[in-house]
This record gives structure tokens, C-alpha cells and sequence, in this order.
């Protein structure tokens, strides 16, 4: 009865429009009612998700991520990849999938890609006249690359959801391969529907122009080699490498740009303190919900009733695929990570796959989550920015979520995509 309690309080604060995380909470309050135990247990329990050395990392990240898409690293990078890719019929579509690649490398967040990239390519595709849905359709699913090649503050979620034990710099580690792969399949994608709809090819400017457009952006594209390489080698800590990353970013973008302005600084700063409020409550009401989920026992029951349908591991995997694609449609990414990480990590690892191949798999469901209609943030931001409808945009979505569905059966089902960089680095 009390499972059912706090699953139907949750549902119905989604119902009646609340945010997930008032939802979260309230429904751990209802549990906590029922129970008859005080209240006090579900703000400690909240406090002590939130009071996580580790996460400090996730605002400097936020913040370096704010810093570097309003100081005009993102226009750079689309010139850089218009060099490389633009000369292919379809250009346009190549370039937005590869820099949203680079870029997903540096902000770490799919909806800070599919903002930053998207008002730069979407006016720019539509001015070469590209069809809005297939712009939009582009910009949204190779955002993804923002939750999986690192840095990405998901990681640092699943690895505080996990208990803790997860190495975050093997996480990071692990999202490249499956984050290339897929950006690989969505420019497949791109380049299809682009020779279907008769689209033109770029005119390639010139190796002097392409050398002046790689220089440009290579400051910027370094503040990813700095964070990564600072971990990877052991000189910072996650947490120090966010904050380097931070101070990277202002030099890039105030001495080396000269892009950045004092408004943008300002808006920089409170739009990562906006967003870092909403991560952080989340995280405290989710880990109270967690609290209860664990204390009714219910990660055990779904093992049960999934070993009850199958024993096979791919039968099992394939069903935590789908349960992770259909929950990612209605929830946010961040709340999904920290409910569904104790729920499923205990049976992905009774089956033999490793942790950190979970967290890609993990990964890469939801951030397809963020890309779905009826609540996918990058879809929303996407038709925004186009200001077209999304009814428009899902009708010819198809071909991109298809090659996305690829990648993340890869990530699934082949180990060695997401372990090979982890194992060399000795991460494992």
C-alpha cells in the first residue's frame, strides 16, 4: 500500500502540472505520512543527497558551460565544421551534426547544445533553404552528444545514484566511442534524407580559410582537452577540472575572443545559478523518493517480475531499453537517472554488464528522452527557436531517432564500445 502511495502521488503531481521535483517531494511526504514517520526524514534524507562533495563540479560545469556558449565559441565551431563536412550534399546538416559533437564536448548538456547550436544553424540552414522540420530534426538528436561525449554533469548524477563506487573519469572516458558512433550514424542520417530532398552542397572556401577556421576554433575546442586531460592524467579531481574549466573559459573568451561581455557574464552567471537551484532540489527530492523506493523494497519486486518474463540478458536488456525510452518521454533526464539507477544498476550488474557500460546505455535512453515528444526539453528549445510546430517535426523525426536507436543498441550489446578507453586508461 505504500509503494502505491508514493507511486500514485507521484503520478498525479505530474498530472496536475507540477515540477517534477515538487512531485518528488510531495510524494515522499505522502510516504512518509502513511508510515507515520516524521517528516524530519524527508528533508535529512534530501539535505544528504545534496551535501555530496562531488557535486560541486556540476555548477562550475554549468557555469563554464553558460560562459563558453555566450562568448561565441559555438559560432566558431560551426565555421570550423562547415570547412570539414560543408562540402558534402546536405552540408548544412553534416556541419550541425559534427559540431554539435565539438560542442557537446565542451557545455556537456544537450539542451545548452541545442540552444547554442540551434540559433546559429537553424536561421543559417534556413537561409539556404532547408525544410524547418529537417533543421529542427537534426539540431535536437545530435544533442545527445552533450550527455554523452564528457564532460557531462549527467555522469556525475549516475555516479553519486550508484552509490558512489563508479569512477567518474572512467565515465567520461566511456561516453566517447558511443557518443562518436552515434553523431557517425545521425550525419548518415542527415546525408539520406539530405540527397532525398534534392538538398545543395557547400562550396568548399579554400584551405586558407579552413586553416583560419580550425586556428579560431581550436581555443575554444581546448577547454574540453584541458578538463578531460586534467582528470585523465590525474592532475585535478572532477570537481578542481570543473572549476578549471570555468576560469579557462574566461580567459578564452575575454582575452582570446574578446566576445564576451559584461551582460553576458551577467546572464551567464544567473542562468548557472537558475539551473544549478533546479539540479540541486531535484537530486535532494529525488533521493528521498529513492529512500522509500528502497525501503518498500521495489528495485528487488522489478527484478522479480522481469526474471519472471525472461532469463535470457538480451530479453532483459532490450525490456530496460524500452522501459528507460518510454519513461525518458514523460520525466526529466536528471530525476530518471536517480530513481532508475538503483532500480536497474543492481539488475544490469546480476547479468553481468558492467556498471559503466550501464551508465552509456543509461546515458543515451534518456538523452533520446530529451529529443520526444510530449516533454523533450531539446525538442521544445528546437521548434522554439525554428518557431515551427512540433507536430511538423515529429511526422519526419523518424530517420534520425532510428540511427540514434542504433547506437544505443551497439552501446547495449557490445561491451567493448564503452570499456576499450576505460581498460587503457586503467580506469576499470
Amino acid at each position: 500500500m505504500g509503494l502505491a502511495i508514493l507511486l500514485c502521488g507521484f503520478a498525479a503531481g505530474i498530472a496536475i502540472g507540477l515540477p517534477i521535483a515538487f512531485a518528488l517531494g510531495i510524494a515522499a511526504l505522502a510516504a512518509a505520512f502513511y508510515e507515520g514517520v516524521p517528516e524530519l526524514i524527508v528533508f535529512q534524507r534530501m539535505i544528504a543527497g545534496m551535501n555530496v562533495f562531488s557535486l560541486l563540479a556540476i555548477p562550475f560545469f554549468i557555469f563554464a558551460g553558460e560562459l563558453m556558449m555566450r562568448g561565441g565559441i559555438a559560432m566558431r565551431l560551426v565555421q570550423f565544421a562547415q570547412t570539414v563536412v560543408g562540402q558534402m550534399r546536405g552540408g548544412l546538416g553534416l556541419v550541425n551534426v559534427f559540431s554539435s559533437m565539438l560542442f557537446g564536448g565542451i557545455s556537456g548538456s544537450a539542451v545548452a547544445d541545442t540552444s547554442a547550436l540551434g540559433s546559429v544553424m537553424i536561421p543559417m540552414m534556413r537561409e539556404k533553404k532547408y525544410d524547418d522540420d529537417y533543421s529542427v530534426n537534426v539540431t535536437v538528436t545530435s544533442s545527445i552528444a552533450g550527455v554523452m561525449v564528457p564532460p557531462s554533469h549527467n555522469m556525475i548524477l549516475y555516479a553519486l545514484a550508484a552509490g558512489g563506487g563508479i569512477s567518474i573519469s572512467s565515465l567520461f572516458l566511456a561516453g566517447v566511442v558511443p557518443g562518436v558512433i552515434m553523431c557517425l550514424l545521425l550525419g548518415v542520417a542527415a546525408y539520406l534524407v539530405a540527397v532525398r530532398r534534392g538538398y545543395p552542397a557547400e562550396a568548399f572556401p579554400g584551405f586558407r580559410v579552413a586553416a583560419c577556421a580550425a586556428a579560431s576554433a581550436l581555443p575554444g575546442f581546448l577547454t574540453a582537452v584541458v578538463i578531460i586531460g586534467g582528470v585523465v592524467s590525474g592532475i585535478f579531481t572532477v570537481t578542481e577540472s570543473a572549476a578549471v574549466g570555468v576560469i579557462y573559459a574566461l580567459l578564452v573568451t575575454l582575452l582570446v575572443y574578446r566576445s564576451l561581455t559584461l551582460r553576458d557574464f551577467w546572464d551567464s552567471v544567473v542562468q548557472a545559478i537558475r539551473t544549478t537551484a533546479m539540479v540541486m532540489v531535484l537530486i535532494g527530492t529525488a533521493t528521498s523518493f529513492a529512500y522509500f523506493l528502497a525501503l518498500y523494497q521495489a528495485p528487488a519486486a522489478i527484478l522479480d517480475f522481469l526474471l519472471g518474463i525472461s532469463e535470457d540478458p538480451i530479453v532483459l536488456l532490450l525490456l530496460i531499453n524500452i522501459a528507460l525510452l518510454v519513461l525518458g518521454a514523460f520525466m526529466d533526464m536528471g530525476a530518471l537517472i536517480l530513481i532508475c539507477t538503483p532500480i536497474f544498476l543492481p539488475i544490469v550488474t546480476k547479468i553481468g554488464m558492467d556498471p559503466v557500460q550501464f551508465g552509456m546505455l543509461l546515458m543515451m535512453n534518456l538523452g533520446l528522452g530529451l529529443t520526444t515528444p510530449p516533454v523533450g526539453a531539446c525538442l521544445f528549445v528546437g521548434c522554439s527557436i525554428a518557431k515551427v510546430r512540433m507536430e511538423s517535426v515529429v511526422r519526419t523525426i523518424w530517420p534520425f531517432y532510428a540511427a540514434v536507436l542504433i547506437a544505443l543498441l551497439l552501446t547495449t550489446y557490445v561491451p567493448a564500445i564503452s570499456l576499450t578507453l576505460p581498460s587503457l586508461f586503467e580506469f576499470k
